[in-house]
């Protein structure tokens, strides 16, 4: 084998069998096996960068650990890696083009999280959607703005704030002739902007998509950039869980949906740390110029199907989120949320820079790319929820509905 490289995966900490493990976890799903690694052995993947032969890696495996470690179990561990096509090489690549042939050949992208996070009957989701509205008796007045923010936390935590959004948001979701759907892309290499021409489904049926925008988008990315991680697209919740939503504001009405175009978004946090800035990437104001020229004269409705701050033992801070952390997190937060009604995407990034994004704003790079596009704006906000994210709510997720 020469020069093992893994591919981008997730990493996660379990415990199997009483032992401390890691978890190998595909976004792509690849394969249909998945890999444990017990932590010595994991130690290996340190050295799976590209740079050096099976050898080198059983030499660098053994420094590491200050002992020999022997060969064939070096080569074992690497042949596992490469069954589960968990190593970037041909053989991982001719089949990620397979299972992007299958998804493509479908007539749409189904609904991942139906009957897992939501019921798949449109009556059991109605049900389920009045229920979490039952307790939101203010007066939603009509509004018709530019753009709104949806979580996308699971419905079991958010459904409460899902209502209150849309609620609010169907004046403005039914006077639009194209809604576009901003979501983190939580599998994304750093800076992607991922595109795919499938429409989504729903229980409701199918929210139809604008092909030609899709593809003059795709064109300004660079297809084989816009396309590259479309395979997230088959998994991804944060589109899926306000698409539901937005379809059932249409099924609500009766009407028609219209075309519907999903954007997922890497992490921005690269930029952070590097002190760079998206503004300076050509390929962001490609994107935006493209975007706003073949949408004018038109009636948007932008969505950004975004989550806030991430803080908390469960995320690797080594504190517990208490009253005064929460407090202090809290005057943060609102300090995003004023730049975000303002359509402020500059002060926004600006924020979350200034602290290296210790918050781990899950929605900092798709809010950034909706507020460029929108510009300037009046806003306002109706809903800011912590949500729990332990067994002992020392760890949360902070959720919000501002819309401009």
């Amino acid at each position: 084998m020469t020069n093992p490289r893994l591919r981008l995966l997730d990493f996660q900490r379990i415990y199997h069998q009483g032992e401390p493990m890691w978890l190998l976890r595909d976004p792509w799903q690849l394969g249909e096996r998945q890999l444990i690694f017990p932590d010595a052995l994991a130690q290996l993947l340190l050295f799976c960068d590209g740079t050096r032969d099976t050898r080198q890696i059983q030499a660098a495996l053994s420094e590491h650990l200050d002992t020999t470690v022997p060969f064939d179990i070096v080569t074992e561990a690497l042949a596992q890696l490469d069954a589960a096509y968990l190593l970037a090489n041909d053989r991982s690549e001719a089949r990620r083009q397979a299972l992007v042939a299958g998804y493509r050949a479908q007539p749409h992208r189904p609904p991942a999280l139906a009957d897992l996070s939501y019921p798949a009957s449109p009556a059991a989701l109605d049900e389920l959607f009045r229920g979490y509205g039952d307790g939101d008796t203010a007066d939603a007045a009509a509004w018709q703005g530019r753009g709104v923010v949806s979580p996308h936390i699971d419905y079991q935590r958010g459904g409460p704030v899902y209502a209150r959004v849309w609620r609010r948001a169907a004046p403005a979701v039914l006077a639009a002739d194209l809604v576009l759907i901003f979501g983190t892309d939580h599998n994304g290499s750093a800076g992607s902007v991922t595109l795919t021409p499938l429409p989504y489904a729903t229980p409701y049926g199918v929210l139809p998509t604008d092909g030609v925008l899709i593809d003059r988008l795709a064109a300004a990315l660079g297809p084989e950039a816009a396309y590259a991680e479309e395979l997230n697209h088959r998994q991804e919740h944060s589109v899926e869980l306000s698409a539901v939503w937005l379809h059932h504001v249409f099924h609500t009405a009766g009407v028609a949906p219209c075309p519907m175009v999903p954007i997922l978004v890497g992490s921005f946090h690269h930029f952070v740390t590097s002190g760079s800035h998206p503004a300076q990437e050509e390929r962001f104001n490609r994107f935006l110029d493209t975007l706003r020229r073949e949408t004018a004269g038109r009636r948007v409705l932008a969505v950004g199907s975004v989550d806030l701050a991430h803080v908390g033992p469960a995320f690797g801070d080594a504190f517990g989120m208490d009253a005064g952390r929460r407090s202090r997190l809290r005057g943060e937060d609102e300090a995003l949320m004023t730049a975000v009604t303002a359509g402020d995407a500059p002060g926004f990034y600006r924020r979350i820079a200034a602290v290296d994004d210790r918050n781990r704003i899950c929605g900092f790079s798709p809010l950034y790319l909706m507020l460029s596009y929108l510009g300037p704006a009046t806003g306002r906000r109706v809903a800011y929820e912590h949500c729990p994210a332990d067994a002992a709510d020392t760890s949360l997720v902070s959720i919000l509905w501002p819309a401009c």
